[in-house]
């Protein structure tokens, strides 16, 4: 009975998974070329995890978990354009001087603009624009989306820029290339492999180098679940860059380890 209930159960989330209206991200990291269909959306929820070096209420170093969030809502304009709307939060206990990681508390807005049919070119490709207003900045982002399918394979690669505005006066310009591969074992379970790496450089040349700027290399085993319309993608990654390094309380944002989670259903 045991038996027979797993099979069914087994059979029941396979048949669910391949009637999936949903577009789940391949990777946490790297986006694939797919869009959502016309008149058809996604809400996904972004969390990632840093353990970093913070300045407690006594002014004493401590171990912190640096935590920011993500919500994002995508919606297909046609079956090659989608649009998609964003809030980010990055909270901080308080009391604490906690480094900020890559996002602020804000919004964003953007598009991705799939050039072909998927399967039509050697690679697909699309396009990707954004902006974002935080606390902290205003950014203008571009992304070249490159991806290429062997069956159950994917080979995926992104290249990345952002210009920042800092309310301040500062201009940085980042380069955040990504690039991963995945293998859908089943029709729930698609294990990856991910890199990304993150560099800054500032305009003004005001300030002295420091090591937020990077670059910063990180590299390590993904997950994808897909069950119907809600899947989970995650992913934890290994700083390769600046091994050891003692990180400063309060300042650096890149620990030696960084955590992605996404969860999200379509609609």
């Amino acid at each position: 009975m045991v038996r027979r209930c797993a099979l069914l159960l087994v059979a029941a989330s396979i048949a669910f998974a391949e009637t999936a209206s949903a577009t789940p991200k391949p990777l946490p990291f790297t986006y694939g070329a797919d869009t959502n269909p016309k008149g058809q959306g996604e809400v996904e929820q972004y969390v990632d995890l840093v353990p970093v070096m913070a300045v407690n209420t006594n002014g004493a170093a401590q171990q912190y978990v640096a935590t920011q969030l993500q919500t994002e809502v995508e919606y297909g304009l046609s079956n090659r354009v989608e649009l998609g709307l964003y809030a980010t939060l990055a909270p901080q206990a308080a009391g604490f001087e906690v480094p900020s990681l890559t996002e602020g508390n804000g919004s964003k807005q953007r598009i991705r603009w799939r050039l072909d049919d998927l399967g039509d070119w050697p690679v697909d490709v699309a396009l990707y624009g954004e902006v974002s207003e935080t606390n902290t900045e205003i950014e203008l982002e571009w992304k070249l989306i490159l991806e290429r399918r062997f069956g159950p394979v994917r080979l995926l690669a992104n290249a990345w820029f952002e210009y920042e505005f800092y309310y301040g006066g500062r201009r940085d310009i980042v380069f955040n290339p990504t690039a991963g591969i995945t293998v859908q074992a089943t029709p729930i379970v698609t294990p990856g492999i991910e890199y990304w790496m993150r560099a800054e450089v500032r305009t003004d040349a005001t300030d002295p180098p420091n090591f937020n700027q990077g670059p910063h290399h990180y590299v390590g085993p993904t997950l994808r679940l897909s069950f119907g319309n809600f899947f989970w993608t995650s992913g934890l990654y290994v700083r390769v860059s600046n091994v050891g390094r003692v990180l400063d309380a309060g300042i650096d944002s890149y620990g030696p380890v960084w955590f992605r989670s996404i969860v999200g259903f379509g609609f």
